[in-house]
């Protein structure tokens, strides 16, 4: 039960991960620093703000309290990143110590208290705390680039007007146990029992 966990959390996690990059793919460098006005935030401060909480959550997430003394939570949606390249380099720095805090657990330390802000949380509570918290950010950054793209948008999922046509074909193969985010990540294998 928590290795099957565990493994859908990480295709979850994979599954936002993928749909920043997609976004990413469709914008500029400037549009990736746009901000709607002076109160919001850029894509690239978003980017910010996750790669300090993953590190932050994650870093010696079974012996350290998630919210390190080393992070400052207002310098994050500080616009200050310089190009894609860096954007780049912390979205896939924090993902990573993710990532690696996910392989880390498994059945004999799942039991393991971790605290965040003193506060503490089972291994489940921790990763549900912050599946939740991931896809909120990215969901600002599709929109955001959603925005900016305008009719120039490629969809990242079923496309308007276009939902009988993918049903019709997911109903056309045959029935199979399969995590609903390997069709988007490549490892779709058609049937799986």
């Amino acid at each position: 039960m928590i290795t099957a966990y565990l493994e859908s959390v990480r295709k979850q996690f994979e599954y936002y991960k993928l749909l920043g990059e997609m976004t990413f793919r469709q914008l500029s460098d400037d549009q990736l620093f746009w901000k709607f006005n002076e109160d919001s935030n850029s894509i690239a401060s978003i980017v910010k703000h996750l790669h300090g909480n993953m590190l932050s959550r994650w870093t010696d997430f079974l012996t350290l309290d998630g919210e390190k003394d080393w992070r400052n939570q207002d310098s994050e949606f500080d616009n200050d990143l310089k190009d894609r390249k860096e954007i780049l380099e912390k979205w896939n720095d924090g993902w990573q110590c993710l990532f690696n805090a996910l392989d880390s657990s498994n059945e004999e330390n799942f039991d393991t208290v971790v605290y965040i802000r003193n506060q503490g949380h089972t291994i489940t509570e921790a990763i549900n705390r912050q599946l939740s918290h991931y896809p909120y950010h990215v969901g600002q950054i599709v929109f955001i680039g959603k925005m900016l793209k305008d009719y120039h948008w490629e969809s990242l999922s079923i496309p308007r007007g276009e939902s009988g046509k993918y049903n019709a074909e997911k109903f056309a193969k045959p029935k199979g146990k399969q995590h609903f985010t390997d069709e988007y990540t490549g490892k779709e294998s058609g049937q799986n029992t």
